[in-house]
């Protein structure tokens, strides 16, 4: 069975769904909590959460919320708001410029994506589905089980990081992951890998002590 941090983001599933599922037959007060269907939060609004079961999320731009989580469905956080945390089950994160999250990302399924200029403080998750930053700021590390990951030319990532062994229901994924750290990119803390990835560094790019990993040279910025 998996363990570990694998396990803390195969529970997110069950946690998400079960807190979610709790909303039905409530109040859905200013209307950012569902079961069925998306949610937007409106350019410009705050809002204490938004929350569905199946559906996306959108936050608007410039918009302030706390908590954005959904099973299955994609999140979009649009450029300059602001989240305390992330969380999807089945689904894509996407970070749009200037945007920026104060706690956590966490996918189980899903890619992750941050554009330039955005920033999460805490750290980016994710079991199945590529990592991408481009001139992004990751303040708690990445960690990926399947996942390719591209830190892009002024990304920094603090933190390290991790490629966790596929265990129990992901023992059947082969093929290495690819890790590819653009020139002029930063990660800061140790590049573990507990599983063979093909890992490609520019040369110009700043990283700390690799674990598990002989790194190539990359070419590209």
């Amino acid at each position: 069975m998996p363990t570990g941090s694998v396990m803390r983001i195969l529970s997110v599933g069950t946690a998400i769904a079960m807190a979610l599922v709790s909303i039905s037959g409530c109040d859905a007060g200013n209307g950012l909590d569902k079961v069925n269907g998306s949610v937007t939060v409106p350019a410009g609004a705050h809002a204490n959460e938004a929350h569905t079961v199946n559906g996306a999320i959108a936050v608007g731009h410039d918009a302030v919320v706390g908590a954005v989580h959904t099973v299955n469905g994609a999140i979009n956080l649009q450029a300059k708001a602001h989240a305390q945390s992330l969380k999807t089950v089945n689904g894509s994160v996407r970070i749009d410029a200037g945007a920026s999250v104060a706690g956590e990302v966490v996918t189980v399924n899903g890619g992750i994506q941050m554009a330039a200029g955005s920033t999460v403080d805490g750290r980016i998750v994710n079991v199945n589905g590529a990592i991408s930053l481009d001139h992004a700021t990751v303040g708690g590390g990445i960690e990926t089980v399947n996942g390719d990951v591209t830190i892009g030319s002024g990304a920094i990532v603090r933190g390290g990081l991790t490629v966790r062994r596929p265990q129990g229901l992901f023992g059947g994924a082969n093929r290495a992951p690819r890790i590819v750290i653009a020139a002029d990119a930063t990660v800061q803390g140790t590049l573990r890998f507990d599983r063979p990835v093909d890992l490609q560094v520019a040369p110009g790019a700043k990283i700390g002590p690799i674990v598990g990993a002989t790194a190539s040279a990359a070419s590209g910025k």
